[in-house]
């Protein structure tokens, strides 16, 4: 039996990987501290989700661990020997970083550089997989041309128009300090696999997304907009005449990827992972979507300055990722996406009676 490990294993894309690895009929571990809740609060929680993966699962076992616990993980990857490493644990907000800098550089970069170190010593043959980000870009995509249409930006010269190339520049930009810290482990995963000739890869995630997210307002976007319009509550557009673009993947077709990787892996190896042209869409656009499905007027107020470093429009372009495994494409169209957060989200404030 294939063995799998997935460091924050209770969040959006841990837990997803989880599930789907089970129902491949591997032995899945997960990693997790519930760190979310630290950072986020009761809204950023999620022992429920590390509750239903216990219960629904039938491979899955959980380990209580910090990853910035240096000998413990090395502990970890030495007892349990996986074949593939998926490491999605982070401090994911580019807000909350910038408050607590030792906490999200110790996670991001830290962390990081521990599970690396411990796969190369303990099971290097193992392929490592990392959730990065596409903030690692900073704030360089806003550099490209855009043109402003009725509710959105876009982008304005052809050659654009499937979005942001993994050959965009990663440095000279406002990141933000969460933004820096994950490019430190970004370069890490692939000097590791440069230099160490390790199997790895590093997914600059756009807006990744799906019905397991605790979204909060500090992160996951379309779950807490979506949050926000089911609860009647009010929701803050930070700049950019609510306009800003962004592209949403499912968690679903990120493990898919992820499955991908592991059957024909590479080194060092960096993909724009999002769900594209065909699954962007601004906060205004979002708002029509959630109205749709809930019939409740979205309440939102506009506040002029933007969060420091935000992209404008960001579109992952997937040109890459479907050049090397051409098996692999988004299933997940925006619709269902919606769809599903929508009733996952009913279905969490009615049993909490939120």
């Amino acid at each position: 039996m294939k063995k799998i490990l997935v460091t924050g294993s209770s969040g959006l894309i841990g837990s997803e990987v989880v599930v789907y690895f089970d129902g491949l009929g591997w032995d899945v571990h997960g990693i997790d501290n519930n760190m979310r809740a630290d950072f986020f609060g009761p809204g950023g929680d999620t022992r429920w989700n590390q509750r239903r993966l216990e219960a629904t699962c039938q491979n899955f076992s959980h380990h209580e661990l910090d990853i910035r616990d240096r000998a413990g993980v090395i502990y970890a990857i030495e007892q349990l020997q996986p074949d593939l490493v998926v490491h999605a644990a982070a401090q994911p907000s580019h807000d909350l970083a910038a408050s607590r800098p030792y906490d999200d550089f110790d996670v991001n970069a830290v962390g990081t550089l521990n599970l690396l170190e411990a796969v190369r010593l303990k099971a290097p043959e193992a392929v490592f997989a990392h959730l990065s980000t596409n903030k690692v870009y900073g704030d360089a995509p806003n550099e490209l041309p855009l043109t402003e249409l009725e509710t959105r930006w876009e982008y304005a010269r052809p050659e654009d128009y499937n979005g942001v190339r993994e050959d965009m520049r990663i440095d000279q930009s406002k990141h933000s300090i969460f933004g820096a810290s994950k490019v430190a482990g970004d370069v890490m995963v692939q000097e590791y696999g440069r230099y160490f000739g390790m199997k790895t890869c590093a997914l600059r995630g756009g807006c990744l997304t799906g019905p397991n997210h605790s979204g909060v307002e500090l992160h996951g976007f379309l779950s807490y907009l979506v949050k926000v319009n089911v609860s009647g509550g009010l929701y803050k557009i930070f700049g950019y005449k609510g306009k800003q673009v962004r592209d949403n993947i499912h968690s679903y077709d990120v493990a898919r990827f992820i499955e991908a990787f592991y059957h024909a892996p590479r080194s060092g190896e960096v993909y724009n992972l999002g769900g594209g042209r065909g699954n962007s869409v601004s906060i205004l656009e979002a708002f029509a979507f959630a109205e749709q499905l809930s019939g409740r007027k979205m309440q939102y107020e506009y506040m002029d300055k933007n969060r420091e470093g935000d992209h404008i429009c960001y579109i992952s372009d997937l040109s890459k990722m479907k050049a090397h495994y051409p098996e692999w494409d988004i299933t997940k169209t925006l619709p269902i996406i919606f769809e599903e957060i929508y009733r996952a989200w009913v279905e969490r404030l009615e049993a909490t009676g939120g």
